[in-house]
């Protein structure tokens, strides 16, 4: 397939094609994805744009993809709940309709891209390129079959998101945002200002005796929501992954020391060799050289004679597999320090070759690389053995065996929590410490129940299964019982009020003609300053807040922010607001930032009137079955 683009490409009109950069359209609704499924289905479908039907399964596919990306994004396997809070199922949808409706105006207006222009775009990927920084075709097949391609399949679709972009390119064209607009954003982003400000905490509060008995009961009674029991949960789990099982087997030196025999040649460094090389158009003009090249005409005179910078024929110190022409590769690794090679005929011409320095090869020992080696040992051997037991632990369990059950038939250990609230906590407010970290067990068994037969989660390449043993419901506890943590949050509510006070006199005594610097001494504080920060500033020692509420506050205001035992009185000592240079990188790069959102907003607005035009219906049903909406 690519072969045959290439030839297309060699004519003068495929090279006349437009240019347009490989790669997703960055609006808001994403515009690219796997269009080519959205072919020849009628029925079970989920959406239909003019001609072109979204199969249930397509979308399926797209929407799991998506989610497993989310979740490697965020470290954890994410629910399918969790991707509905986040909005994940409507997303995919439009950017699955946008994509039909672009299609479908491609072809209304009878748009095409070249096999010249579709190739151009795919060698210009960064992602497909090797160490020399030139197209790299077994990269290329390496990284789209890790995606789920075949060639022809991904040509395909390349080819559909160029004839997109010129659609989109063409709608967003000539979009420039309004210098006043710019001019507005930068002098509020850069406002820049200083204060100089007191800091109140629980020393400042004075002393609070403790709560009455009938002051504290009441205190409890208006708050009792906050200290109820949470729901507890006793779960128990199993987990079968590569790294799990690998730490069960030993792995023997003789096994490793013969990977490390296999391999030892491709672990270490290869030799290498600093290489010059002068290139002659012809056999004669390379032999008249090189009978030249005595004790005194060196190759760099040479060189110089024939007008070469070093950087023209000093290749630098590489290895034998950097080189590109396999002759003068050969010719190079064949010779000693210091020696100049006869003509030599490569595939751009005849060379001499001369050789400078050398670097053997390095051959790492085993006892270095052991470990790593029995880990990658280890790791494939477990990999087949989670495969192995997956398949007898869902036997087991479709056979009604309890989780248990089941891991002791296995001769594996299921743990137990006996009591875990949503957040990840025992009874006694410490976190679970024996669940891996990004194991999402505790929120999925809190969406599932008792006797509940769950799906074994994806972890690490391997599984995880769960199963709620009891649950514990969320209830009201009597005073007694809580009685320390209301009388702590009693007393942190005594310091807040009485801070909150303290600074609102303060404010109104500055603001009647006071000085901070008495003010601060009388509660036994003192002035701190903060200069020429921004509002997004993080400024060390002064709390969020108090910057949020300077920018609210006018030169030489006074003013106050806190919460809990931390507040802050403040006044506002300088506003300053540096001159706009609207040629600097900032306003260019807030311009190219501007240029896209409206970018994004015609195009939004584009392919909305494609999509009523041409008619839009949704399988609201058959949406919620693929992303468990009706599950709840």
């Amino acid at each position: 397939m690519l072969r045959g683009i290439r030839k297309a490409s060699s004519n003068w009109l495929g090279k006349a094609v437009m240019t347009v950069v490989m790669g997703f359209l960055i609006v808001s609704f994403g515009v690219w994805g796997i269009a080519d499924i959205f072919k020849g289905f009628g029925q079970s479908k989920l959406a239909k744009i003019g001609g072109t039907e979204i199969s249930v399964e397509a979308f399926r596919q797209i929407y799991n993809d998506r989610l497993q990306q989310l979740s490697r994004q965020f470290g954890r396997p994410l629910s399918q709940e969790q991707a509905r809070m986040f909005g994940l199922d409507r997303q995919v949808l439009q950017q699955t309709i946008a994509e039909a409706a672009l299609d479908e105006e491609a072809r209304r207006m009878g748009l095409g891209v070249s096999d010249a222009e579709t190739l151009r775009v795919i060698h210009s990927d960064p992602n497909f390129k090797g160490v020399n920084g030139q197209f790299d075709p077994a990269r290329f097949a390496a990284i789209i079959r890790q995606a789920g391609y075949t060639e022809q399949r991904y040509v395909a679709e390349q080819r559909r998101v160029s004839m997109r972009r010129q659609i989109t390119g063409t709608v967003s064209a000539g979009n420039e945002p309004p210098k006043l607009l710019m001019d507005a954003i930068t002098r509020f982003q850069n406002e820049q200002r200083s204060i100089d400000y007191i800091k109140l905490d629980a020393a400042q509060a004075g002393t609070i005796d403790p709560p009455s008995p009938e002051a504290l009961a009441a205190y409890f009674e208006d708050r009792k929501v906050q200290f109820r029991a949470p729901e507890y949960r006793k779960i128990s789990y199993l987990m079968i992954t590569p790294e799990e099982i690998g730490k069960w087997n030993a792995v023997s030196d003789e096994e490793a020391r013969k990977i490390y025999d296999e391999r030892k040649d491709k672990m270490g460094t290869p030799d290498k060799r600093q290489v010059e090389q002068i290139v002659f158009p012809n056999m004669e003009e390379a032999t008249s050289a090189r009978n030249r090249i005595n004790a005194s005409f060196t190759f760099e005179d040479l060189a110089k004679e024939r007008g070469l910078n070093p950087s023209d024929y000093d290749l630098g110190t590489i290895a034998k597999s950097a080189i590109i022409d396999p002759a003068i590769a050969e010719a190079a690794f064949a010779l000693p320090s210091g020696e100049i090679s006869q003509p030599v005929q490569g595939q751009f011409g005849v060379a001499l070759v001369k050789i400078g320095k050398i670097e053997p090869a390095t051959v790492p020992s085993y006892e270095s690389v052991a470990a790593t080696i029995k880990q990658e040992i280890a790791t494939a051997n477990a990999r087949a053995k989670v495969n192995e037991l997956q398949g007898k632990m869902e036997d087991e369990r479709g056979g009604g065996a309890s989780l248990t059950e089941a891991a002791q038939k296995l001769g594996l250990t299921a743990v137990t929590i006996d009591a875990v609230d949503r957040s990840g906590r025992l009874p006694n407010g410490q976190l679970v410490a024996n669940i891996p970290r990004g194991l999402d067990v505790i929120s999925q068994a809190f969406n599932s129940d008792v006797g509940v037969d769950n799906d074994p989660i994806q972890f690490q390449g391997g599984y995880v299964w769960y199963d709620v043993l009891g649950i514990t419901s969320s209830q009201e506890r009597p005073l007694d019982e809580v009685r320390d943590q209301v009388e702590a949050k009693w007393r942190e509510d005594q310091i807040s009020s009485r801070l909150r006070t303290k600074a609102t006199e303060m404010v109104k005594k500055l603001e009647q003609g006071g000085n901070l610097a008495e003010e601060a001494a009388a509660v036994g504080s003192k002035v701190e300053s903060a200069k020429d920060f921004k509002r997004e500033a993080s400024v060390a020692g002064v709390p969020s807040s108090t910057i949020t509420a300077a920018f609210r506050t006018p030169k030489d205001g006074f003013g106050q922010s806190g919460a809990g035992s931390e507040w802050t009185v403040f006044k506002v000592t300088d506003v300053s607001v540096p001159p706009v240079d609207m040629a600097s990188d900032e306003v260019k790069r807030l311009q190219d930032s501007l240029q896209r959102g409206l970018a994004e907003e015609q195009v939004a607005q584009y392919v909305a009137k494609i999509q009523k035009n041409i008619g839009t219906t949704i399988n609201e049903a058959a949406l919620a079955q693929v992303t468990g909406a009706n599950n709840n």
